[in-house]
């Protein structure tokens, strides 16, 4: 076992003993759970042991949502009637003291997840940079909105205003950044909101909180913590959440949304499952085609929504494919997530090695082998990727988003055939397409655009650059997450009009002269 180095050894247990509402880190003194990391310090594996946080139920999680609702006060509030400036001087003011924590998060990052030191410096130096560029294009938003607009003899200032409370539930695979991306434009459109962080990757979150607390005004954020059931479902039940904001499972938002006594008013926006898949076309570039499926297949163990999570191979290039593809998995590097150059790292749920060797049987004892021979190799806390071909429908490798280190591959022959399974597939978010002619990829292209939200050519599937929409068809998404959308998403039209004639112009003239409206006003911060 490698030694770890200093600056990433765990020294002290991080007990979170405090928790964030109405603007106060209450203490908490009730039941707590244990934060275990699957990757061991010592040399005898065993689990690591970094600390704990609340254990919480109805009554903190209703204590959450009234701070917010209060906070909010029906549109009343401190914060959605504040100017734009202001709650851009406070989003400044937290991502300028979140800055200085990097160390700290990159650290939890490795240990509570599993992602490799490079992948945690990027995930939360990205953060940042998001951050940065939500405040910017909110500047514009602003901008654009800061002037009268006639039609018809109506004069009318539109804006955007925001929605109302919003419970915010990121996922685990990118605690930090997926997680502000749902969180950052619901604040800074003037929402208020409670947040709970995923079943793992929570302490990370720890060194935040006084950040939160002392840059945002009381209620606007709430952090609390617990399992979903026990601390979500109260909070849904008491039909004062306006939005529901969520990157995970599709029967958790499913649940979660039927808990709500008014649906109609519960504005969604969700980032759920995908099953994007890759096809490799007859005349694909093999070199290329192999390192983009590798990556896209394989970061971060292939736990991430827009992994490539089927790959499609025309049948006259399959075997060499195959030959290649298993070749350079089994070449890849395991170690811990501080190890120079290694690609696969520890996966951060304890049953998962079980969970994708089922697969593997499954898919083995309906006709498919293991092509490489690393594949399915396990250790405490890793199971070897396993290469799997031919898988068929049959195998529920096929219809599972395995997220999970394991590659199934298919062969075809026809093009019809990949674009009747993601035609039936009940997902719809991305697609890798790898070829050169095009008079075979135009029309492809042409159908793919209205299967999946994004065709990624000759390149794996990805999130970034986060300026670009984020969103899938079917079961993968609801709204649209990106910088310029995401603000859109937490937010409405909404406008003051009256009738072109002196009286009203008289008023709003008076009005913009007073500067005592923060809505009717052409001010904007340069």
């Amino acid at each position: 076992m490698n030694l770890i180095p200093e600056e990433f050894q765990i020294n002290a247990l991080l007990n979170q003993d405090s928790y964030l509402v109405n603007g106060e880190l209450k203490k908490w003194e009730g039941q707590t759970s244990g934060v275990f990391s699957t990757i061991s310090s010592t040399t005898a594996y065993a689990p690591t042991l970094l600390g704990s946080i609340p254990f919480m139920g109805e009554k903190e999680g209703l204590e959450a949502v009234n701070a917010a609702a209060d906070a909010y006060n029906n549109g009343q509030g401190q914060w959605p009637t504040m100017k734009v400036a202001d709650r851009i001087k406070c989003m400044t003011n937290f991502v300028t003291q979140m800055t200085e924590k990097r160390a700290e998060v990159v650290k939890y990052l490795m240990w509570e997840i599993g992602k490799s030191l490079p992948d945690s410096q990027k995930e939360f130096d990205r953060t940042v940079e998001y951050i940065y560029d939500t405040i910017e294009d909110y500047k514009q938003l602003d901008r654009n909105s800061a002037r009268f607009t006639k039609s018809q003899g109506i004069n009318a200032m539109i804006r955007r205003g925001p929605l109302g409370v919003v419970l915010c539930l990121g996922p685990y695979n990118y605690p930090l950044n997926e997680t502000f991306s749902l969180l950052i434009p619901a604040l800074i459109m003037g929402n208020t909101v409670v947040f709970k962080p995923a079943k793992h990757g929570v302490l990370l979150l720890s060194p935040l909180l006084e950040a939160f607390r002392s840059s945002f005004p009381k209620g606007v954020i709430n952090v609390i913590y617990g399992r979903g059931r026990e601390v979500a479902s109260p909070i849904m039940a008491s039909g004062k959440i306006d939005v529901l904001a969520l990157i995970g499972n599709s029967k958790s938002a499913i649940a979660l949304q039927d808990l709500h006594p008014n649906k109609n008013r519960l504005r969604l926006i969700l980032g759920l499952e995908a099953k994007n898949p890759a096809i490799i076309l007859a005349d694909a570039d093999l070199d290329l085609a192999i390192q983009e499926c590798i990556v896209g297949s394989l970061s971060f163990n292939g736990q991430r929504c827009t992994a490539l999570k089927v790959l499609y191979v025309h049948e006259t290039i399959a075997e060499e494919f195959n030959r290649r593809f298993a070749a350079k998995v089994d070449a890849l590097s395991f170690g811990n997530p501080w190890d120079k150059a290694v690609m696969l790292t520890p996966l951060p749920e304890k049953d998962k090695p079980a969970y994708i060797q089922d697969l593997i049987d499954d898919a083995k004892s309906k006709g498919a082998q293991v092509i490489n021979e690393k594949g399915g190799e396990q250790t405490p806390n890793y199971i070897f990727p396993a290469v799997l071909f031919p898988v068929n429908k049959e195998m529920r490798v096929y219809h599972e988003e395995q997220f999970g280190p394991v590659v199934p591959i298919i062969s075809f022959k026809d093009i019809q055939e990949p674009l009747n399974d993601m035609a039936e597939s009940n997902y719809g978010q991305q697609v890798s397409l790898f070829g050169k002619d095009i008079t075979t990829i135009a029309p492809l292209i042409d159908t793919l655009v209205n299967l999946v939200c994004r065709v990624n050519l000759n390149s794996s599937c990805q999130r970034g650059p986060d300026i670009y929409p984020f969103t899938g068809r079917k079961d993968s998404a609801v709204g649209t997450l990106s910088i310029h959308d995401a603000l859109r998403s937490f937010s409405i039209r909404t406008f003051v009009a009256s009738k072109d004639n002196e009286y009203n112009n008289e008023i709003l003239q008076a009005l913009l002269n007073s500067d005592k409206s923060n809505f009717i006003t052409t001010d904007y911060i340069l």
